[in-house]
């Protein structure tokens, strides 16, 4: 099949990743823009996985106020350079994930986070209901219902307000393959009135 223009352009505004990695995606897939979105997924995560361990030396703070001024977000998105730092997408995006977490209030940024204290005390809570299980499964059920119930309280494992089909941590790793640089979230903030 001809990948045409057209195809990857499409590709790109739903992904916003470069033309040449979306024109090689529409290849490598036959021109399927599924398998194509599917790949530019999993190089995604490949790519932030080889820069992870890069050194963040610059970044944004991405601010969001509520229009009834009774919620505030702010958001500390580190990359490397200064010149992703004053990138407008990169700084759209800190936006955006300050607006997300005024939104969602995640008490976390990531798992490695969670207090242990927390954790147990949630274990002690479901224990009762993991407790007429078989013995080989009480395990997995449990892992089941920690992930469910902490995947509200951290920020990477959220699902974006404004699109429901991405999480933050695609988000993040989106733009560490569209910048080419490491990037993560630093710190987070929310105010609200009640």
């Amino acid at each position: 099949m001809e990948i045409t223009s057209a195809m990857i352009k499409e590709l790109r505004d739903t992904t916003g990743i470069s033309v040449m990695q979306c024109k090689k995606a529409l290849e490598e897939a036959g021109g399927d823009m599924e398998k194509a979105t599917i790949i530019l997924k999993k190089k995604r995560s490949e790519a932030a996985d080889k820069k992870s361990d890069r050194e963040i030396g610059a970044g944004a703070v991405g601010v969001y106020m509520h229009n009834t001024n009774e919620v505030a977000a702010l958001v500390k998105l580190g990359c490397e350079t200064d010149f992703v730092a004053k990138n407008e997408e990169f700084v759209a995006l800190a936006n955006d994930i300050a607006m997300h977490v005024a939104a969602m209030a995640p008490r976390y940024i990531s798992r490695e986070e969670l207090p242990e204290e927390a954790i147990e005390k949630a274990k002690e809570v479901f224990s009762g209901e993991v407790a007429d299980k078989p013995a080989d499964m009480q395990e997995k059920i449990m892992e089941g219902k920690l992930a469910s119930y902490f995947k509200e309280q951290i920020l990477l494992e959220q699902a974006f307000v404004k699109n429901p089909e991405v999480t933050i941590a695609d988000m993040v790793s989106g733009a560490v393959q569209k910048f080419g640089e490491n990037i993560t979230i630093a710190e987070i903030s929310r105010l609200a009135v009640k």
